[in-house]
């Protein structure tokens, strides 16, 4: 009985252990532009995760934060396929700071790599988040 508990246990941590690596590659990534700064923390996006989650903050000195991300981002798989979120939960239009997360539906098989793009008013380039997965 001791062996296969032990076996068992050793499988736990070693998919922990490996969990854990995968969410350090995952880190946070900044832009700043025209006084802008945004940054894009990948939450959770696991094979089986409900929701593929982005913590995203939004900063600025100067002007008001009215970007409906629902409607400007946009997920890219490297193969052609563009996905559309789902939900923002955070706060809303306006102010100097802004703080939520960005839910897609899971991109199914899991990509090699993806690419979350926001597109903000008045910039003529949207911008660019990227992630390698496998």
């Amino acid at each position: 009985m001791r062996p296969r508990l032990s076996l068992f246990i050793s499988g736990i941590l070693v998919t922990l252990l490996a969990a854990g690596a995968f969410a350090a590659e995952l880190g946070a990534q900044r832009s700043s532009a025209g006084g802008v700064t945004v940054a894009v923390t990948p939450q959770n996006l696991a094979a089986s995760a409900k929701s593929w989650d982005f913590k995203v903050v939004l900063d600025t000195h100067a002007g008001d934060l009215n970007d409906d991300l629902v409607k400007t981002a946009t997920l890219l798989d490297g193969k052609g396929g563009r996905y559309v979120p789902i939900q923002w939960e955070g706060a809303g239009p306006g102010g100097h700071h802004r703080e939520g997360v960005l839910k897609f539906k899971p991109v199914s098989p899991t990509p090699a790599a993806i690419e979350l793009q926001i597109k903000r008013v008045g910039e003529a380039n949207p911008r660019s988040f990227r992630w390698q997965l496998k």
